[in-house]
């Protein structure tokens, strides 16, 4: 074999490893795209589960909350809002105020004996109370897979080929400012 034939076979094992290196980083960033869309469905999902129960919710208490009508229009406005919000960071700030005043709500109902022993209101409440738990689960992994998808974006050499597989930057689920209210007044009396 003459040095061109072996210069010419080493230049085309080249540009195959160079395809084929880019194919695995390609499919690799569209399973890492996959894995954030599918974390966020199973949120979706519960999310949609959480709103159909509210309406249930509303009428239960209308009966016995007369003096929290307030309340009461602010949970149906901001399912409203969560529901027409669509994807990404409208819509984590939306559904993060909606669980914020659903604590509320539950919160009011203590002050009210015979709401809390209405059946169908703690069976309203444990429900929902057990979709916020699998919402949180869902949120972490949700995390989990958009930090993995935004490091992916800017690490090299997948930055070349994230615009062709369609890999976008995603919102984290953050702790609302009133949450972290909570947290930072439960520290410092902690400490």
């Amino acid at each position: 074999m003459s040095v061109l034939a072996v210069l010419f076979l080493i230049v085309v094992l080249a540009a195959v490893a160079a395809i084929a290196y880019a194919v695995t980083i390609y499919n690799n960033l569209v399973s890492v795209k996959r894995n954030v869309d599918q974390a966020w469905a199973n949120i979706d999902v519960l999310l949609k589960q959480r709103h159909d129960e509210i309406p249930k919710l509303i009428d239960v208490v209308k009966g016995y909350m007369t003096y929290e009508k307030d309340l009461l229009h602010s949970v149906t406005a901001l399912r409203a809002q969560a529901a027409q919000a669509g994807e990404g960071p409208a819509r984590v700030q939306a559904e993060g105020q909606l669980g914020t005043t659903l604590g509320r709500l539950f919160a009011v109902a203590e002050n009210y004996p015979d709401l809390k022993a209405n059946q169908n209101f703690l069976a309203l409440q444990n429900r929902i109370s057990a979709i916020e738990e699998q919402i949180a689960h869902r949120r972490e992994f949700y995390n989990d897979s958009a930090n993995i998808n935004n490091i992916r974006r800017e690490q090299l050499p997948e930055v070349f080929l994230v615009g062709l597989a369609g890999v976008r930057e995603r919102s984290l689920f953050e702790a609302a400012a009133d949450e972290r209210a909570d947290i930072d007044v439960a520290a410092r009396l902690a400490h």
